[in-house]
């Protein structure tokens, strides 16, 4: 693998040749407890059957027309989706970063024609510590000096304000601000959850400047933090939604952009496109996903992730002051800074890979966990108590 693929990654020592509901197994047969889950994609596991089972039917029928011609699928998945969400359109995308791409056009475009900001002055404002993705429009705001370096000449247009601080945003608004860009919960800077209230004033500053809220919920959306969507845990309605990952099942990359038609209305044809975007495959396994999230009842899976979530923040807690500095959570998804005493986050992952539960690293000694939703409330417990073996050998 290292021979011919690019170094762009440097993964954990695990081969994986199978997988099965919150586990997998490597080529040498050893089972690992899967807390990453594909960064969010596998949000419903490795292989649930109603996924695949829809996977395998729209594999017998058809699997890509390109959106030169319509099919069966898009039309139902986008008004599925759309009412999932309080929304009125759908763009379907394939992966997280094309959905951002697309959400950066859609706000510029309605900026220019709603608005009526001069052409080619359009100003979009995100937060500090974000992720949203890998292409050069994207790493042109992003503060990581790795995600960053040696990419320039960076595309213009964006305005960085520290995450989580109102006062600092309502001042960066111009008259030429379109959109307002945040993710709800940072993922990639360690499950950075905003203080109290700030979703709240972000949505009453756009309102009160006539910018668009865009959440990106990549990553915190579709039933990770015990919602649909991370910002109505704040009771909260951006103009936009940006999601991905979990969408496609961990099967198909799918990802969609969301808002209503005064907002997506501005796409006209020959203006934006994909030709794997809005696929039947990808929209048939979209449907399946969006009927697991449909159960909003005390045994669904958002009921689940909030139940789980509980019984993580409990076992983490309980390591804040032995080897653990802090622990931020939002549903089923936590940041772990360990005492960068002891080690890296790098080498707290490899401890626990060897004793058989995978996890990853972020920025210096933090690590993140966000298990599927499908993982037992006993597997969870052993998780966290293989985290504290592992502490205690650093100490």
């Amino acid at each position: 693998m290292h021979e011919h693929s690019a170094h762009n990654y440097h993964p954990l020592p695990v081969v994986v040749a199978q997988a099965a509901g919150a586990w997998v197994t490597d080529v040498e047969g050893r089972r690992y407890l899967d807390c990453l889950a594909g960064y969010s994609a596998l949000n419903f596991g490795h292989g649930h059957p109603a996924l695949l089972a829809a996977a395998h039917d729209q594999l017998d029928r058809v699997t890509l027309t390109s959106r030169a011609f319509g099919s069966d699928q898009i039309g139902p998945f986008c008004a599925e989706l759309a009412a999932l969400v309080g929304k009125q359109m759908v763009l379907p995308m394939n992966t997280g970063a094309e959905a951002v791409e697309s959400g950066l056009k859609v706000a510029r475009k309605w900026g220019y024609e709603v608005k009526g900001v001069p052409e080619d002055r359009a100003r979009i404002i995100v937060a500090a510590g974000g992720f949203h993705g890998r292409t050069i429009s994207i790493v042109s705001f992003s503060t990581d000096p790795d995600a960053r370096g040696g990419f320039g000449p960076f595309t213009p247009g964006f305005d960085v304000v520290p995450y989580g601080d109102p006062d600092a945003l309502a001042a960066a608004i111009t008259p030429d601000t379109v959109a307002v860009l945040i993710e709800p919960v940072q993922g990639e800077a360690g499950v950075v959850v905003p203080p109290a209230g700030y979703l709240a004033a972000v949505r009453e500053i756009c309102d009160a400047t006539g910018v668009l809220f865009v959440a990106d919920e990549v990553q915190s959306g579709l039933g990770r933090t015990g919602h649909v969507l991370a910002t109505r845990a704040a009771d909260v309605d951006a103009d936009v939604y940006l999601l991905g990952k979990a969408l496609g099942g961990g099967i198909v990359p799918l990802s969609a952009v969301v808002a209503d038609a005064a907002v997506l209305g501005v796409l006209r044809p020959g203006q934006h496109g994909s030709t794997f975007g809005g696929n039947p495959l990808a929209c048939a396994v979209g449907r399946a996903v969006l009927e697991l999230l449909s159960d909003s009842g005390p045994h669904g899976m958002l009921a689940r992730a909030a139940r789980l979530g509980e019984v993580l923040q409990h076992g983490l807690a309980a390591l804040v002051g032995s080897g653990v500095v802090a622990v931020r959570r939002s549903g089923l998804w936590a940041g772990v800074d360990v005492d960068p005493r002891l080690g890296t986050g790098r080498e707290v992952s490899e401890r626990l890979v060897r004793r058989g539960v995978l996890v990853k690293d972020t920025h210096g000694s933090t690590i993140r966990l966000s298990p599927p939703l499908v993982i037992t409330p006993d597997e969870l417990v052993s998780a966290v108590d293989a985290l504290a073996g592992v502490l205690a050998e650093l100490g």
